[in-house]
């Protein structure tokens, strides 16, 4: 199962914002890694470069590679609606965000690799892949066995977040996907439009 196994702060820094979630490392540099990472007068970026970084800071913060990513893209070229927005509500749509997102996981490296475990159901029935894309009305649940896991129990007694497009029952410890959400419910920091001019060139 691909995915990104690199230091994450370093990451962060090269995007100016903590897109993996609280990180202190970042607070304390969070400038540019490198040799002249903490020079301000660093030359004007081109508009390409500025495109290839809003898609590159989309793919690390859901924790997808670019063939899965341009897929992605094809697919919501082919939806109704407007493609750049499509490309971020089949993001979010993703189980492994899902599961982050109702506060079952502390991030999504930690919703992806619970996932994988085999630790989370929808509707009922196993499934152990990260990219499953929901539907609205779906169910996503803790498995039984899993309930009691240190890392879930933790990771639900911290969580504070409130989506209008998530429910959750806490005694069940189950949720539902109650709905695609708008592109004003995606809180993330992303210029989807951006993306979608560097693929269409």
């Amino acid at each position: 199962m691909a995915r990104y196994t690199g230091p994450k702060t370093k990451i962060a820094r090269k995007f100016g914002e903590a897109i993996f979630g609280d990180d202190k490392s970042f607070e304390k540099r969070n400038y540019p890694p490198g040799q002249h990472g903490n020079n301000r007068r660093r030359g004007k970026k081109s508009e390409y470069a500025i495109q290839l970084m809003e898609k590159q800071k989309a793919k690390y913060t859901y924790g997808i590679l670019e063939r899965q990513f341009r897929n992605m893209f094809e697919k919501a070229t082919r939806a109704q609606g407007i493609t750049g927005e499509v490309l971020l509500q089949l993001c979010e749509s993703r189980l492994d965000n899902v599961v982050y997102r109702m506060g079952v996981a502390p991030s999504r490296r930690a919703a992806r690799q619970l996932v994988g475990h085999r630790h989370i159901t929808v509707n009922g029935e196993l499934v152990n892949i990260p990219s499953y894309h929901l539907k609205a009305g779906d169910v996503v649940g803790v498995r039984e066995k899993s309930k009691s896991l240190g890392v879930i129990q933790e990771s639900l007694s911290n969580s504070s977040n409130v989506y209008e497009w998530l429910s959750w029952n806490s005694e069940k410890k189950e949720g539902t996907f109650v709905s695609v959400p708008g592109r004003v419910q995606i809180p993330e920091n992303i210029n989807e439009q951006f993306i979608v001019e560097l693929y269409s060139k």
